[in-house]
């Protein structure tokens, strides 16, 4: 890795098949058995591309093309491969079959990051990290009124004693939308409590996979400004606090106890409508989304290998409408059927509406030793590899 603290964290397969098509196929589950049976992931998939005579010459002028159209996508998931090569050549001859295969049934934006020190005044060149994800939504317009991201994660870094990066960094980009004099939508993040890893499938196994620390000073001066936004994944916890009754969405995802390794990132509109929704790889870090960007150079760094999709409803849908969908593929019932709007439905991996801690709960913690035993009768110590109570 060419960053101190960074990992290689992007879950990306590229399916070439028998039938001489390929596929892009972006998720969150590692290569471990845990992460495909009993937690929650996800996975996007692209449209099979039918091979073409001759390959995209796109090079030059890939960052042009309209953002979410599937050249724009294929420009930026060949430059992202060719990132690798930068280090040690490993990805030339991926790139180079990929080119000749046809995106252009592909209708996402690719969001990536990619290890290094970037310059966000070069318009010429992809986007990574927070970068590419506020350019991207410079060009996704949002609905009128209120509206809330809900930032929904499997890990929360070190991020500051104070809000700084959280705020001015990341949030600042989430926020950024194509309307004009758009609101500025609220915050809420989503992250387990070690109650709902002790009831989940895998009891405390689970809380392998999910992390967070509240141990320092800086730690906790962390927790005290992220309380107030933390809301649970499963909305039925016995300490948390009430829901709210005037919520305009409600819908059980059927995976309370399946823990989430799942990371999404979704805007609601008051409406009840979505105005985006992204899959990625990339946690609430700084390694994964990069820096603060230095106002005097123009630059950041980031320190991960991240992927992931974005997708809005009228780049799926013309005058298109995304709605809430629960344990499955379509919206049982829509203000919007009278209309005769096209409706898009994105399948949500936690219940709603969300529940809130209360002011004693704190978030899943692996570092920490918790002495109530899961429903499997286990109690977690730390430090743990593998949860049977044992150093």
């Amino acid at each position: 890795m060419p960053e101190m603290f960074g990992t290689h964290h992007s879950k990306m397969m590229v399916m070439f098949r028998s039938d001489n098509t390929a596929q892009i196929i972006i998720h969150t589950a590692n290569m471990i058995p845990r992460d495909w049976t009993n937690m929650t992931n996800a996975v996007w998939q692209s449209p099979k591309l039918p091979l073409l005579p001759v390959p995209d010459i796109i090079s030059q002028h890939g960052q042009t093309l309209p953002l979410g159209s599937g050249l724009r996508f294929k420009a930026d998931l060949l430059s992202y491969l060719m990132k690798y090569d930068s280090y040690k050549v490993t990805c030339k001859p991926l790139a180079d079959r990929l080119g000749y295969f046809d995106f252009s049934s592909v209708r996402a934006a690719f969001i990536a990051s990619v290890p290094g020190k970037h310059d966000i005044r070069d318009a010429s060149q992809p986007a990574w990290g927070w970068a590419g994800l506020q350019r991207c939504l410079q060009g996704v317009p949002v609905g009128p009124g209120g509206s809330a991201i809900v930032v929904q994660i499997s890990s929360i870094a070190t991020l500051g004693a104070n809000d700084d990066w959280l705020q001015r960094t990341l949030f600042n980009s989430l926020a950024t939308s194509l309307t004009p004099n758009a609101n500025k939508p609220s915050f809420k993040v989503v992250f387990p409590t070690a109650d709902e890893i002790r009831n989940s499938l895998d009891g405390y196994a689970s809380g392998n996979s999910i992390h967070t620390k509240i141990q320092s000073a800086q730690h906790i001066s962390q927790l005290r400004y992220l309380h107030p936004i933390l809301h649970h994944w499963a909305n039925d916890s016995k300490d948390g606090a009430a829901l709210f009754a005037g919520a305009s969405i409600y819908g059980d995802s059927g995976r309370n106890r399946a823990a989430p390794h799942i990371k999404t990132y979704i805007r609601f509109n008051c409406n009840t409508t979505i105005d985006w929704a992204m899959l990625t790889s990339a946690n609430m870090s700084k390694q994964a989304w990069g820096e603060t960007l230095k106002p005097t150079t123009g630059e950041f760094r980031i320190a991960s290998w991240e992927v992931g999709v974005l997708v809005w409803p009228n780049l799926l849908c013309k005058d298109g409408v995304m709605l809430s969908s629960f344990q499955s593929d379509t919206v049982n019932m829509s203000p919007f059927s009278q209309a005769q709007r096209p409706i898009v439905a994105l399948r949500i991996p936690y219940s709603m509406p969300l529940q809130a801690y209360k002011w004693h709960e704190v978030p899943w913690a692996a570092t920490a030793a918790h002495p109530e035993p899961d429903w499997k009768g286990v109690m977690w110590t730390y430090p743990s590899s593998n949860a049977n109570g044992n150093a």
